[in-house]
């Protein structure tokens, strides 16, 4: 497998994390990858940040958008731009451990894997509340209909086995409509369970806002994936009842920002 991975980072108004998440990439033990950085119309100093970061390593480059097009647009603009024979994708607010994309594609050459995930922790912006989630070996794409373990920053997808493949244009969930589309393509995504991925959840963040995300979640089934009323119903009876299980049902109902 070439070794060249292309890092698709969005950014908007992320002043007070990005700089953590590039620092990330930056300490990867697997040297060979580009980092596709697109921000997003951000209006505070995100774009000098990582204008000042990046200024001595070429392998990040930096486009930006004037004015918010939203997380779908930004994404779909580095995957174009993109040179790398894998895709991976990371958040502004994310971070990865140092041997993420070593391990990762090590497991992608081992599994002949066209599309993997890793296992990863949710964290507080204190870093004092943890969770942490492990990941099944494999699902299709029936399973996701259901529930969807993969996290977006802890995708990697393989453009030789299924070329570049983009993200629906929908205003959230634009990484669930990803690995929809993507699980269309290969039969399986293969699951490594190692906690190479942190994800920051803020009060307020639509992965926090479950009631919220559950709604997304019903738009995707009707609107991006075209499934009947009936298949649709079908699907969100599991998808709720494991996000009760998951989460609890005072998460799940919450009201925005609380």
């Amino acid at each position: 497998m070439e070794s060249l991975v292309s890092i698709v980072i969005p950014t908007h108004n992320s002043e007070t994390s990005v700089l953590d998440t590039l620092e990330s990439v930056r300490d990867q033990t697997h040297r060979d990858w580009e980092c596709v950085i697109v921000d997003d119309g951000s209006q505070d100093k995100t774009v000098e940040i990582v204008r000042l970061f990046i200024q001595s390593d070429p392998r990040f480059k930096l486009e930006t958008f004037q004015k918010n097009k939203g997380p779908s647009a930004a994404r779909n603009f580095a995957i174009e731009k993109s040179k790398g024979r894998c895709i991976a994708f990371l958040d502004s607010d994310d971070l990865w451990h140092p041997e993420k994309l070593e391990r990762q594609l090590a497991f992608m050459k081992e599994k002949n894997a066209a599309f993997t995930f890793t296992a990863y922790k949710f964290s507080s912006p204190s870093g004092v509340r943890q969770q942490f989630f492990n990941v099944p070996a494999e699902v299709a794409y029936k399973d996701i209909l259901k529930s969807c373990p993969i996290s977006c920053s802890t995708i990697i997808y393989d453009t030789k086995m299924l070329g570049k493949v983009y993200m629906p244009s929908i205003l959230k969930r634009q990484d669930y409509g990803l690995c929809l589309r993507l699980l269309k393509l290969t039969p399986k995504a293969f699951g490594l369970d190692e906690f190479l991925s942190e994800i920051l959840i803020r009060p307020g963040s639509v992965s926090f806002q479950k009631w919220k995300a559950a709604q997304y979640q019903w738009q995707v089934y009707r609107d991006v994936e075209n499934l009947s009323l009936l298949s649709s119903l079908y699907n969100f009876s599991h998808y709720a009842y494991r996000g009760v299980r998951k989460y609890g049902l005072s998460r799940l109902v919450s009201k925005p920002g609380k």
